[in-house]
């Protein structure tokens, strides 16, 4: 199978990159590599599998990234990620939290780099699509070169060519998730001299990017691709030049009014078949940051996505608001 694009990505974000946070997203750019909440292995084998693994076909191309350390279970979870027919199955060695951490999984395995080895061998021998790992520069105090080196020759020997790189460390005791993402200070140089260590493994670079701008400049510094998280969750429509800066497409971006457009089907599908406006609405409400209305549209959404009955006519309701307050914007001008 051919390895999905990576030149740009949004990142796995755990409660925010659901199905239907993706679906909307993939109506503002067609090309940027999109991945889901982080799943446990064991709720890919033992729970719901539609409820953590369905998405829909637009989504593509779309990563399924897992947690576990178990080589036989997340052999089992490539092959059914394949099965479902995600593009590529990410590794989660990267989160820090208390409850990942008793599970042995997440950041505390980089102290593990041969587990870590046997995990992705296992997945690259049980599915034929890639299977990728996402990491930090160090945990506690395993946080020197030496160390990151180390780890990723374990990676690349077991077989992964592609690895997105956190470039922060992570304290696996004493800060919260939250902290982790903000405390440790980010180290970028640590990431592009991976790269240059390691010129046959692709490297992408995560933490900290809030602009294409920034995205285009890390990869002016020799790395493979770059990830954004919160900043593309927070204000989606930064993602709409993403095709024609960091893909080559042609076309012009979708206007913000044409992507609520598109959406709209979509939501009255999932409102047909049970699923809360408020669950798809929440993904939505940074599309017209910065601009006239958008207080107004956020205030609508919040306000009334939970009523009993509420559907797409919504979000009509909450674009009119955008609208009005455009006009009278220039109007005055």
């Amino acid at each position: 199978m051919t390895a999905p694009d990576r030149r740009l990505s949004v990142a796995p974000m755990m409660d925010w990159t659901d199905r239907h946070c993706r679906f909307f997203l993939r109506l503002i750019s067609r090309r940027t590599l999109l991945y889901t909440e982080m799943v446990p292995s064991g709720a890919i084998l033992r729970g719901d599998r539609d409820r953590f693994l369905a998405f829909d076909p637009a989504e593509h191309p779309v990563a399924l990234q897992v947690g576990g350390a178990d080589p036989a279970a997340l052999a089992d979870c490539a092959r059914i990620a394949a099965d479902r027919g995600y593009d590529e199955i990410n590794l989660n060695v990267g989160c820090p939290s208390d409850r990942v951490q008793r599970a042995r999984f997440g950041a505390c395995l980089m102290a593990e780099p041969a587990l870590v080895a046997d995990c992705v061998a296992a997945m690259i021998a049980a599915a034929p699509i890639p299977v990728t790992v996402k990491t930090r520069i160090g945990i506690d105090e395993r946080d020197d070169f030496a160390h990151l080196a180390a780890f990723l020759q374990r990676v690349a020997d077991a077989g992964s060519r592609s690895v997105a790189i956190h470039a922060r460390k992570a304290w696996l005791s004493g800060l919260s998730p939250k902290q982790n993402r903000e405390v440790p200070p980010l180290d970028y140089e640590r990431v592009y001299r991976a790269k240059a260590a390691f010129p046959e493994l692709e490297v992408v670079l995560n933490g900290g990017v809030s602009s294409l701008a920034e995205a285009a400049a890390h990869r002016g510094r020799g790395v493979d691709g770059v990830m954004i998280g919160r900043a593309a969750y927070q204000d989606p429509y930064i993602l709409a030049e993403a095709d024609r800066r960091f893909f080559g497409a042609g076309d012009a971006p979708p206007s913000r009014e044409d992507v609520v457009e598109a959406l709209l089907p979509y939501v009255a599908t999932q409102s047909a078949q049970g699923v809360p406006l408020r669950a798809l609405t929440r993904h939505i409400l940074g599309l017209f940051n910065g601009l006239p209305g958008a207080r107004a549209w956020r205030r609508h959404l919040s306000e009334t996505a939970g009523h009993p009955g509420a559907g797409p006519k919504v979000i009509e309701e909450a674009l009119d608001l955008v609208m009005a307050a455009r006009t009278r914007r220039d109007a005055a001008a």
